[in-house]
């Protein structure tokens, strides 16, 4: 065999290899006329998107919520554990699990130094709480956490000012604000709870016109619960104590 066929054969295999070698990178052949596939995005199950829950990951939950009539207040609940039960990572299905909440309403309208009387009033005149369970088999729905009163009477502060629409709560004179309070234990197949909050207010049409709407804000909060045979821990501290 003389060295120019060696050099030949030499340099056909090389340009098939070079060939074979572009397919394997590109991840189709030159003769697919489509476009390069695009792996699948993985769909999160229904458990993972029911219990995104920012209480759980961040330790504390706040919402901003505007209503139809009343532009520039803003209600705000916030929410958080209690020290009793203060890692949320560890609220499993057994077990008491406590937490703390307020109630509060800004006039974004008015500057946050400027004098209260130029702020429109808002009272709260009723907070109601339900809750649902949310089971990794579909099972039964439970209510672990129920609440319904007039605001003014079971608030934190034992005199706060009120009138007939009920407790101020306009930043920075009033708040509402209700400690302690206890998720009761449910079936080991929980896997999320919801809570879902109500308050009926009062909010003045004008700051001094004495005028006001009625309207109800709505939040509704999840919270995670981990799959555990062991009860969630609750340690001992002060009634008033958050």
């Amino acid at each position: 065999m003389t060295s120019r066929t060696l050099r030949g054969r030499l340099a056909a295999r090389t340009t098939a290899l070079a060939l074979v070698g572009a397919l394997s990178l590109t991840g189709c052949g030159f003769f697919d006329s489509g476009s390069d596939p695009v792996p699948a995005e993985s769909d999160p199950s229904p458990a993972e998107r029911v219990y995104d829950s920012q209480f759980t990951r961040d330790g504390t939950f706040q919402s901003h919520i505007e209503v139809d009539g009343a532009k520039d207040v803003d209600f705000v609940y916030t929410l958080y554990p209690t020290k009793s039960t203060p890692r949320t990572n560890e609220w499993y299905p057994r077990g008491k699990k406590f937490f703390s909440f307020t109630f509060q309403a800004y006039d974004l309208a008015q500057g946050l130094r400027d004098p209260f009387r130029t702020k429109r009033k808002v009272y709260l005149e009723r907070i109601r709480v339900t809750s649902r369970t949310i089971t990794s088999g579909g099972g039964r729905t439970e209510r672990p956490y129920q609440l319904d009163a007039e605001a003014r009477r079971i608030t934190f502060d034992p005199e706060p000012l009120s009138t007939q629409y009920g407790m101020l709560i306009t930043s920075p004179k009033g708040a509402f604000e209700l400690r302690n309070q206890a998720i009761e234990g449910t079936d080991p197949d929980t896997r999320g709870i919801d809570l879902m909050f109500t308050a009926t207010v009062w909010i003045e049409t004008a700051a001094g016109s004495g005028k006001f709407i009625e309207r109800t804000v709505e939040q509704t909060v999840p919270i995670a619960i981990f799959e555990s045979d062991e009860k969630t821990e609750v340690a001992e501290i002060p009634v008033n104590a958050n």
